[in-house]
C-alpha cells in the first residue's frame, strides 16, 4: 500500500450532509485569496474544519440484546462528531419536532425550552426516547428516518449541525454503565444493561 493509499485510510468519510457547507467555504477562500492571500489561508483552515466537522466513520457497534449504546445528555463542541446513532435496535414508533429556543445545549434547561426532535423507539425491554436539541450554534436538526421503521442498534439516525446535544431517555431501574464526564463514541460505547444482567461498573479519572 502506498504511503498516500495508507494516509487516506485513516480519514474518515464525509457524510453528504456536509458537502453543500464545505463547498461554500472552499468557494469563499477562494475569493478571499484573490482579496488578500492570509486570508485564502484563513478560509482553507475553516474549510479544513467544516470537512472534520461532518465525518462520518465507521463504529463498531456491539449486537447483544439489552445493552444500550449512545449518548445521555451529551454535549457535542464543534470539534465532535455530530452524526446520530440508533442507541438500540427496535421499531421507531414516533417521531415529533418541537419548536423552541436555541440556549446553549450544556445548560439543563435546553432540554425542555430549546428547538428539537423527539424520537421514540420500542424494544423487547421497553421504550428509549432519543431527543436531538439544537444548540447555542447549532440552528438545523436533520432525521435519517421515519416513522414505522425497523433500526438496528448503531444505526445512523440524523444528525444537529454545529454543536448540539443528545439526551436519551430509559426505563425506570436501568443499571447504568458509564458515568459522568465520560467520553462517549456514538454507535460504541455501552450506556446501560436493560436486562440487568452485568454489575454496576466502577470508574476512576487518571
Amino acid at each position: 500500500m502506498s504511503v498516500i493509499a495508507s494516509i487516506c485510510a485513516q480519514l474518515a468519510p464525509v457524510h453528504r450532509e456536509g458537502w453543500p457547507f464545505i463547498g461554500g467555504f472552499a468557494v469563499a477562500s477562494l475569493l478571499l485569496f484573490f482579496l488578500w492571500t492570509p486570508l485564502g489561508w484563513l478560509g482553507v483552515i475553516a474549510t479544513l474544519w467544516c470537512a472534520y466537522f461532518f465525518r462520518d466513520p465507521q463504529r463498531v457497534t456491539p449486537v447483544r440484546d439489552g445493552i444500550v449504546v449512545p449518548r445521555v445528555s451529551i454535549f457535542m463542541s464543534v470539534f465532535d462528531c455530530h452524526v446520530n446513532r440508533s442507541p438500540v435496535s427496535g421499531r421507531l414508533e414516533r417521531i415529533v419536532y418541537h419548536h423552541g429556543a436555541f440556549v446553549s445545549a450544556d445548560l439543563d434547561k435546553a432540554s425542555e425550552n430549546n428547538e428539537r426532535n423527539s424520537l421514540v423507539i420500542a424494544t423487547e425491554q421497553g421504550r428509549i426516547g432519543v431527543v436531538q436539541i439544537a444548540g447555542l450554534v447549532a440552528r438545523r436538526i436533520v432525521c435519517f428516518v421515519g416513522e414505522g421503521i425497523t433500526l438496528v442498534a448503531g444505526q445512523r439516525i440524523g444528525m444537529i449541525r454545529f454543536g448540539s446535544r443528545v439526551d436519551v431517555y430509559l426505563p425506570p431501574d436501568v443499571r447504568l454503565l458509564v458515568a459522568e464526564g465520560q467520553t462517549a463514541v456514538a454507535g460504541e460505547t455501552v450506556l446501560a444493561d436493560l436486562r440487568g444482567g452485568e454489575a454496576q461498573r466502577a470508574f476512576r479519572i487518571g
